[in-house]
């Protein structure tokens, strides 16, 4: 791919991610939730630097985060994130699962490996829910560009109930299909829409609990102004499990400048 080095690019990425719109029409995630900028944050301090054990065992019917987000990552299941909270209670260990900000950038970091991106731009709560937008450090100045706006959401009640990560809210980078929550089989077609030059879609299938991906497809050219992109997938995974679907490109001024993600479930064999 041709690096790109002029702030056409960059800019479009911030402007087009801090004002953005949330998920996809029939996707639970959406919001009407508007985000403003405000002034630029550093990566909070004592942000996991290893990813935290995950079994990726099924959800149960039950499972879900707050009846109706998939749980992806850190806990797989209501078990896991209570298990956590009465660990926590008696030692007082992993405290940055109660922190949204430190939980989306290990997310970002640690399980996805997109290790650029390394900083928090701004982030808002409201409620239960919190977006972070998650960025990476631009290479002249101190901006940052925002890679993604991570949705995170309480996996239980209380104050000391983990913050859970649970989508994407699409930008100028989307991916809506397959549909959020979806019950897939492999091979799977994956797709969205894309404003960019010159861009480059790599696609990841991924579980808690696994180094490397369950399956990989790279990569797609794509660019113009909200055109379609598609990708098609191949995986191996346990049936009735939930896998988180991401979408990346970049290769302009970072390896990864923006990124998607879905959840979805494995279907019966």
């Amino acid at each position: 791919m041709k690096r790109f080095t002029g702030p056409a690019l960059p800019a479009l990425i911030v402007l087009a991610v801090v004002a953005a719109g949330c998920g996809a029409v029939g996707d639970p995630r959406g919001s009407s939730l508007t985000v403003t900028a405000s002034p630029e944050e550093t990566t909070p301090p004592g942000s996991p630097a290893t990813t935290p054990p995950g079994t990726g065992t099924p959800a149960p019917r039950g499972g879900l985060v707050a009846g109706r987000y998939q749980p992806l990552w850190p806990f797989s299941t209501p078990g896991e994130a209570m298990a956590w909270r009465e660990a926590h209670r008696r030692d007082g260990r992993e405290a940055w699962h109660l922190d949204a900000r430190r939980t989306a950038l290990a997310f970002t970091r640690d399980f996805l490996r997109f290790t650029e991106i390394d900083r928090v731009a701004t982030s808002v709560r409201q409620g239960d829910h919190a977006r972070v937008h998650v960025a990476y450090q631009a290479e002249e100045g101190p901006r940052l560009l925002v890679a993604a706006v991570v949705h995170l959401v309480k996996f239980g009640s209380g104050e000391d109930a983990p913050w859970e990560v649970v989508g994407t809210d699409d930008t100028s980078f989307s991916l809506t299909r397959p549909r959020y929550g979806a019950t897939v089989r492999s091979p799977l077609t994956v797709g969205g829409r894309i404003t960019g030059v010159d861009e480059s879609v790599k696609v990841q299938v991924r579980r808690p609990g696994s180094a490397t991906p369950m399956g990989e497809a790279c990569c797609v050219g794509a660019g113009g102004t909200g055109s379609p992109w598609s990708a098609r997938v191949s995986f191996k995974t346990p049936p009735g499990r939930t896998l988180t679907v991401v979408a990346s490109t970049g290769g302009h001024v970072a390896t990864v400048e923006r990124f998607a993600v879905t959840g979805v479930n494995v279907a019966p064999s």
